[in-house]
C-alpha cells in the first residue's frame, strides 16, 4: 500500500479549451506477476472555488486484468442555502482526457463510491475494453464546494493476470412493428443504473410497456455504457432508442436517438463557446438536440446555451411543477417570437425523467404523428412538431384546422389561407376528466371552456381568422382552487400555425 496526500500545493492547472481542468502529479504502479495487486491510496483537499475537473493521472504497467476504484470524501455541516459538498467521478483510458471522450471510459457522477473497469465487464456506467499500458486518468468533478473544502480519500487497485475477451455489443433494433401512419407514444428521458437511477433496463422496459408507451430512448447522464444492454428490452411493441443525458454544468440535453456508441462530452460551460461542436456531434450520430428542464433549479441544471441548436425543447418534465409552468411560458414566448420575425420554430416535448421509485415512467409522455415505428420516423414526428403531449396514456386528443374551401391541418402544420378567410379550430378529447381547455394563441389565452364532463370526454369548437391568431395551440388544465392560477396540465399540443408564411 502506498499513500501519497495532496491538495493544490502540487497541481498543474490546465485550460483545455473547455470548463479549466486541475491536473494533480501522477501515481505510478509496477509492472507485477500474474495475481499481483497494488494498491495506492491517494488524498487531498479542494477548496472553494475549484476547477469543474480535477484529473489524478495513473500510471498503468502492461498486464492488468483489472482497475478497481474507491474513493471517500467528508460532509461537513454548512449553513442552510449553503451548498455542501459534492464530489462527481469518472474515468479516461491512456488515450487521454481531451475533449471529444476518445480516452472516455465511464462516468458514475456522485452515484456510486466505487467501480471496476476490465476488459470483459465494468462497473454500470463504465465502459469493458482493453486495459492499455499508459497513463490514465481518475476524473473528479467537485460538483459544489463547502466553505470549508472538500478532503477526498481515493483507493486504486490494480490486479495483474490474464485481461479476458471484450464482448462484441448487440444494439437494440432501429425499427419495431408499427402501425402504419399512426399516433405513437414515448418517453425520451430516462435513467437505469446505468447512472444514477435505480431500475435495470429490463424493469423499465416492463413500465413502459405497462404505460402504454411505444418507444423510449435510453439517456444517461454522461455515459453510453447503457447502450449494449438494450437489446433484449426492445421488441415488436416497443422501440428502444439510445441516446445520452450531456449533464453541464450549465444545463442538460437529451441527445435523442444516436447511433449506438455515440458518446457526446459534456465537459464545458456556456463561456466556452463549444456547445455548438457538441451539438453537431449529437446530429452527425443520427440523434436530436434537446434541451432537458431548462427551468429547473438543481445546481447546473438552468438552461444556459440559448436554444439555436434545439432540434426540439423539453418543457414538461416528471410531475407537472412551477419550473414546467415557466418552460411552457418561455417556449410560447419563443413560439410568438418566430411567427413574428418569420423565423422556424422550435418544438415542444415532455418527458418523465423517472429515475426510480415512485418516478412513474411516461408521465408525461409526447405522442407522435409518424410514418412508422423507427428511430427515423418518430425523430422526424418530433423534429416537424407533430406531436401532443399527455400526462398518461388514458388522454388522448385530436386537434385540427379547416378553412372554408376543405383546407385542413392538424398539430405542427399550416393552414395555407387567406388572412380574414374563417378558420374553425377543433379539439376531441378523451380521458380528461373536469379538465378546461385552453386555446392559446399568439395574442394570448383566447378561449377557456367550461370543464369536461367526468366522463373525461368532449369537443370543443372555436372560431377565428388568421390575422387574428398567427398560431393557435391547445392546453388542458386540471381544476384548480387557486383562483385565476391555471391549474395543472394534462396534455398539451404543439401549435397549430394559420395563414400563408
Amino acid at each position: 500500500m502506498c499513500e501519497d496526500d495532496r491538495g493544490l500545493g502540487r497541481r498543474a492547472l490546465f485550460v483545455t479549451g473547455a470548463a479549466a481542468a486541475l491536473t494533480l502529479g501522477s501515481v505510478s504502479f509496477a509492472a507485477a506477476a500474474d495475481g499481483d495487486r497494488q494498491t495506492r491510496t491517494i488524498r487531498g483537499t479542494l477548496p472553494p472555488g475549484a476547477p469543474d475537473f480535477v484529473y489524478v493521472p495513473l500510471e498503468v504497467p502492461s498486464g492488468v486484468r483489472e482497475i478497481r476504484v474507491s474513493y471517500t470524501y467528508d460532509r461537513p455541516a454548512v449553513p442552510a442555502g449553503t451548498p455542501g459538498n459534492a464530489l462527481d467521478i469518472g474515468l479516461f483510458d491512456q488515450r487521454g482526457t481531451a475533449l471529444g471522450g476518445e480516452g472516455f471510459r465511464g462516468w458514475s457522477g456522485g452515484a456510486r463510491t466505487e467501480f471496476f473497469v476490465r476488459a470483459d465487464d465494468a462497473t454500470p456506467g463504465y465502459v469493458p475494453g482493453p486495459l492499455r499500458e499508459g497513463t490514465w486518468h481518475i476524473a473528479l468533478g467537485p460538483y459544489t464546494v463547502a466553505p470549508q473544502g472538500l478532503s477526498y480519500e481515493i483507493t486504486v487497485t490494480l490486479t495483474h493476470g490474464d485481461p479476458g475477451e471484450t464482448p462484441e455489443p448487440v444494439y437494440p433494433p432501429e425499427r419495431a412493428r408499427g402501425r402504419g401512419r399512426a399516433w405513437y407514444r414515448g418517453d425520451c428521458h430516462l435513467h437505469s443504473w446505468y447512472s444514477d437511477g435505480r431500475r435495470t433496463p429490463a424493469e423499465i422496459g416492463a413500465l413502459a410497456r405497462a404505460a402504454g408507451l411505444d418507444f423510449i430512448n435510453s439517456s444517461e447522464h454522461n455515459t453510453h455504457s447503457a447502450h449494449p444492454h438494450w437489446a433484449d428490452v426492445a421488441g415488436d411493441d416497443l422501440l428502444v432508442m439510445l441516446g445520452e443525458e450531456v449533464t453541464t454544468r450549465n444545463g442538460h440535453v437529451v441527445a435523442l436517438g444516436t447511433d449506438p456508441g455515440t458518446f457526446v462530452d459534456w465537459r464545458y460551460r456556456a463561456r466556452d463557446n463549444r456547445f455548438g461542436r457538441f451539438a453537431r456531434r449529437i446530429r452527425q450520430a443520427g440523434g436530436l438536440v434537446v434541451p432537458a428542464h431548462p427551468h429547473a433549479t438543481c445546481v447546473g441544471c438552468n438552461w444556459k446555451f440559448g436554444f439555436g441548436e434545439a432540434d426540439a425543447v423539453e418543457v414538461w418534465n416528471g410531475p407537472y411543477t412551477p419550473d414546467d409552468e415557466v418552460a411552457l411560458a418561455d417556449w410560447d414566448g419563443m413560439l410568438v417570437a418566430s411567427v413574428r420575425d418569420g423565423r422556424d420554430w422550435i418544438p415542444a416535448m415532455g418527458n418523465s425523467d423517472a429515475h426510480r421509485d415512485p418516478d412513474t415512467v411516461g408521465h408525461p409522455q409526447t405522442v407522435v404523428l409518424a410514418d412508422d415505428l423507427t428511430r427515423e420516423a418518430i425523430q422526424e414526428g418530433i423534429r416537424a412538431g407533430r406531436s401532443y403531449v399527455a400526462e398518461s396514456s388514458r388522454v388522448s386528443l385530436s386537434f385540427t384546422a379547416s378553412g372554408g374551401r376543405g383546407e385542413h391541418a392538424g398539430i405542427g402544420e399550416r393552414l395555407e389561407t387567406g388572412r380574414d378567410t374563417p378558420v374553425t379550430v377543433r379539439l376531441e378529447v378523451t380521458g380528461a376528466p373536469r379538465c378546461t381547455v385552453r386555446l392559446v394563441t399568439d395574442q394570448g389565452v383566447l378561449f377557456t371552456s367550461a370543464p369536461l364532463p367526468v366522463s373525461g370526454a368532449g369537443v370543443v369548437e372555436w372560431r377565428t381568422t388568421p390575422s387574428y391568431a398567427a398560431y393557435v395551440r391547445a392546453e388542458l388544465r386540471h381544476e384548480t382552487a387557486a383562483g385565476p392560477v391555471p391549474g395543472a396540465l394534462a396534455a398539451f399540443t404543439n401549435p397549430i400555425f394559420l395563414g400563408r408564411r
